[in-house]
C-alpha cells in the first residue's frame, strides 16, 4: 500500500481538501479520506484531477498529422484525405506502428490523458496478407501502451465492404479486411491473452455502416455477447453529409436512425463523431446512455460539421472526446473546441447547459469523465474507492493557474492560454510523469524520429 496526501482534489462528490489517498499494489484507490492530516503520506505539489480517457485513437495517424494540408485541385474533403491516408498506411511495418503508437502515447500522458480507447482497424500485410498472428498488429499497440505506461482499450475493427449495400472493398482498404469467423477469431485470441490484465480491455469496434452488412453487424454483437455480455461496442457514424445522404439512399434512413432501429444500443455503445443529425435522432440517441465520441480538432481538421452539443447535453446524453487523427493530442484542446465550435456556430458564448451560475470548462470536464470511462469499459474516471488510481497533479502556481481553485481552476485549465501545466500523471498506481517529463520519452521520441525518417 501506498499513500499520497493533496491540499485539493476532484472527487465525484465534487472538489474536497486535505485528501489522502492510498492505492493497493494492484493499482486500485483502496481508500479516499478528505479533511484528514498528511501522516506519513507523500505530499503532492498541486491540485488533483482524475485523468481523462481518451475514448477515439488511430494510433498510426500521429506520423501523417501534417502531411494531408495541400490544397487539391478541387474542393478537399474528408474523402480526399482519406486518400491520402490511404497511400500512407500501405507503408507501415509492424515496427513502425509500435514506434508510432509509443510516442503518441507518451504525448497522451504528458499531456493529461491516462487511458486510450484504440479503434484499430490496421490488422493485415500491405497486400492484405494476414500475418502468422492475426493479432500482430493488436499486439504492437498494446506493447506501445505498456511501454508508454497509459491504460488501453483495445477495439479491433471489423471492415468488410467499401460502402452501404456490401459494395467491394478498395484495394486501399485490403488491410483492414476480416469476415466474420477471422475476425472473431482475432477477438478470441486478444481475450484470451489480455483478459486479466487491468490495464488492457478488449471490446470492439464496426467500423461504420458502409463497412459492416446489417447481417454481419447482428451477428458480431451477438458472438461478443455471448463471450462479454459488457464489452464496449464502438461505430463511426454520421461524420460526414455524403455518409448520411449514401445511408438515405441505401436504407431510406440516416444513419444514426438506423442503427437505433435495428441494434441494442445502450450505455457499453460509443457512437463516434455523430455529427450529421436530426433534432429527434439526437434525442433519442440522448435516451439509450449511449457515448457520444466527439473528436473536435479532427472534425474540424477533415471539415466534417458541428455536433449538435446543447440539444443532446440538454437531453441528458453522455459524451467523451478522442483524439482521433491526433493533429492535437491534448484534452484541453477537444473540450475548448467543442465549446468553441458552438460559440461560433450561436454567435453567442457559454454554449454548454451547465445551469446558471455553472462552470462551462468543469462541465465539461467531469461528462468527457464520466462519458470516457464508459466508452472504454475500466473503472477509470472518477477518484473514489475501487477505481484505477489514473490521476494527474497539476502546476498550481502555473500563470494560466495561479490563485484559481475548484472549478475555476478547471475553467482555467481548458480556456485560457496554450502552455501545458500538467506536472505529475499516475496510472494504475504507477508514476509514469514527473515534473512534465516521461522517464522514457528520450529514448521513445528517438524512435520515433527514425521512423518517420524512415517513411520519408
Amino acid at each position: 500500500m501506498t499513500a499520497y496526501f493533496t491540499e485539493s482534489a476532484l472527487l465525484p462528490s465534487g472538489w474536497a481538501n486535505n485528501l489522502r489517498f492510498d492505492i493497493n499494489p494492484d493499482g486500485a484507490i483502496a481508500s479516499v479520506t478528505p479533511d484528514t492530516e498528511a501522516g506519513d503520506a507523500e505530499r503532492l505539489s498541486g491540485p488533483v484531477i482524475p485523468g481523462m480517457p481518451n475514448l477515439h485513437s488511430h494510433a498510426f495517424q500521429r506520423a501523417l498529422a501534417g502531411l494531408a494540408e495541400r490544397a487539391g485541385p478541387s474542393d478537399d474533403s474528408f474523402w480526399t484525405w482519406r486518400k491520402v491516408m490511404y497511400d500512407f498506411v500501405g507503408r507501415l511495418t509492424p515496427d513502425h506502428v509500435e514506434a508510432i503508437a509509443t510516442q503518441l502515447y507518451v504525448e497522451m500522458l504528458r499531456s493529461g490523458y491516462t487511458a486510450v480507447g484504440e479503434f484499430h482497424y490496421l490488422h493485415h500485410g500491405p497486400d492484405g496478407t494476414p500475418y502468422d498472428d492475426p493479432g500482430e498488429l493488436s499486439h504492437r499497440v498494446i506493447a506501445a501502451a505498456q511501454a508508454a505506461g497509459i491504460g488501453i482499450t483495445v477495439l479491433p475493427v471489423l471492415y468488410a465492404h467499401g460502402g452501404f449495400g456490401g459494395a467491394e472493398a478498395s484495394p486501399g482498404q485490403r488491410r483492414f479486411l476480416h469476415d466474420a469467423e477471422t475476425f472473431m477469431a482475432l477477438v478470441d485470441g486478444l481475450l484470451a491473452r489480455y483478459r486479466h490484465d487491468p490495464m488492457v480491455r478488449i471490446g470492439v469496434a464496426l467500423h461504420s455502416l458502409r463497412a459492416v452488412s446489417p447481417e454481419l453487424l447482428s451477428e458480431t454483437v451477438a458472438a461478443l455477447d455471448a463471450r462479454d455480455g459488457a464489452a464496449p461496442i464502438h461505430i463511426h457514424i454520421a461524420e460526414q453529409r455524403l455518409e448520411v445522404d449514401d445511408c438515405i439512399a441505401w436504407s431510406g434512413a440516416r444513419p444514426v436512425e438506423w442503427l437505433l432501429d435495428h441494434a441494442a444500443v445502450s450505455r457499453r455503445w460509443c457512437l463516434v463523431h455523430a455529427t450529421h443529425m436530426t433534432g429527434e435522432e439526437t434525442l433519442a440517441l440522448a435516451r439509450t446512455g449511449a457515448v457520444a465520441g466527439l473528436c473536435p480538432t479532427t472534425e474540424a481538421n477533415l471539415g466534417d460539421g458541428l455536433f449538435p452539443l446543447f440539444a443532446y447535453m440538454a437531453a441528458g446524453g453522455a459524451l467523451g472526446i478522442g483524439s482521433d487523427s491526433h493533429i492535437s493530442v491534448s484534452p484541453v484542446e477537444e473540450l475548448r473546441w467543442l465549446e468553441y465550435g458552438q460559440r461560433l456556430a450561436r454567435e453567442r458564448r457559454n454554449i454548454t447547459p451547465v445551469g446558471e451560475g455553472g462552470s462551462i470548462g468543469a462541465g465539461l470536464w467531469r461528462a468527457a469523465l464520466a462519458g470516457g470511462a464508459a466508452a472504454l469499459g475500466r473503472p477509470i474516471g472518477a477518484l473514489e474507492t475501487g477505481a484505477r488510481a489514473d490521476l494527474v497533479v497539476l502546476d498550481g502556481d502555473h500563470p494560466l493557474l495561479c490563485g484559481r481553485a475548484q472549478d475555476i481552476l478547471l475553467d482555467s485549465l481548458v480556456f485560457s492560454g496554450n502552455d501545458n501545466p500538467v506536472r505529475d500523471v499516475m496510472v494504475g498506481g504507477r508514476w509514469v510523469v514527473r515534473e512534465g517529463r516521461h522517464a522514457d520519452q528520450d529514448a521513445i521520441a528517438q524512435r520515433y524520429r527514425e521512423t518517420v525518417a524512415a517513411l520519408a
